[in-house]
């Protein structure tokens, strides 16, 4: 695909609404990758990079490597992701916990309308595809409601965290970071970032290369070879994940393996309903104009 600068300036905004979302226990940067119409070239991309790429890259032929990946692309999203991660972390942490109802309904508008839109390119519905739906809803349901672990620290652990939490964060609807929150070490990667705890994040980031290169395989091929079954499955992730984004909650505390735990239960609209309901309609419609600009252009 030939791209223009503005193109990569505006592949870099993705990038960065990518990482923004992945910061936030709840929201993932795959859905973020299906709103702004990048899903398929992200998982292509990341597929590329394999044993036949890495020989051109060894045998010196760089140019060749670098347009064997899609290089362009890569470079200018990863560039928006790493900005978003090391600048907005405390930004969207603080918001979090000083305006949590405004930026769950926010979020929570953009998950539903994503949902909706990802469903309208199921071209066939039947049995197998209500299955997938079901599946990937009741999937992510439980991922939501499941306990957090006392886990331990040691770097085989991180590099472990990182495969799975790479793989949740290119699923649509199923957060990295709530991932790493069940694991018992969002905060503890959370607090390298912010530290620049570079053998942390060098650990973990080798597990997120191996994670990411080894499903962006599966997923490729499932959605070149079951592209509805994949479809739906994605789709009921995401409808499945709205109850972990639901912006009205009572924070209740639990003991579970020795250590307290902050658990969240969804309530009615109790506070700010107003300005919530304003918020999830915004990002619903903000999906909607994507999705019109992207047709469009498509």
């Amino acid at each position: 695909m030939e791209r223009k600068f503005k193109d990569y300036a505006l592949l870099s905004l993705k990038g960065m609404a990518m990482g923004a979302a992945d910061v936030v226990p709840g929201v993932s940067g795959g859905t973020i990758a299906f709103i702004v119409g990048i899903y398929d070239e992200l998982i292509n991309s990341i597929k590329s990079v394999n044993p036949h790429s890495l020989k051109l890259l060894l045998t010196g032929k760089v140019g060749a490597f670098w347009k064997a990946i899609n290089g362009n692309f890569l470079f200018f999203l990863l560039l928006g992701i790493a900005i978003s991660v090391f600048s907005l972390a405390r930004l969207i942490t603080y918001l979090l916990v000083n305006e949590p109802v405004l930026v769950w309904a926010f979020f929570f508008g953009l998950v539903l309308a994503s949902t909706w839109f990802v469903s309208k390119d199921i071209k066939e519905w039947n049995w197998k595809t209500v299955v997938g739906f079901l599946a990937g809803a009741v999937v992510a349901y439980y991922i939501t409601v499941a306990t957090p672990a006392q886990t331990p620290d040691n770097l085989l652990f991180i590099f472990f965290c990182g495969v799975i939490a790479i793989c949740a964060m290119i699923l649509p609807g199923i957060s990295g970071s709530f991932i790493l929150v069940l694991l018992g070490k969002y905060l503890y990667v959370m607090e390298a970032v912010k530290t620049l705890d570079f053998v942390v994040l060098g650990v973990f980031a080798v597990g997120c290369v191996l994670g990411i290169t080894s499903f962006s395989h599966v997923l490729s091929y499932a959605l070149r070879h079951f592209r509805n079954i994949t479809l739906a499955v994605l789709s009921g992730f995401m409808l499945g994940s709205l109850n972990k984004v639901w912006p009205w909650k009572e924070v209740e505390t639990i003991m579970a393996n020795g250590q307290e735990f902050a658990m969240e239960h969804n309530i009615l609209p109790n506070t700010e309903v107003a300005e919530g309901i304003v918020l999830m309609f915004v990002g619903f419609v903000l999906v909607y104009v994507l999705e019109k600009i992207s047709a469009r252009k498509a």
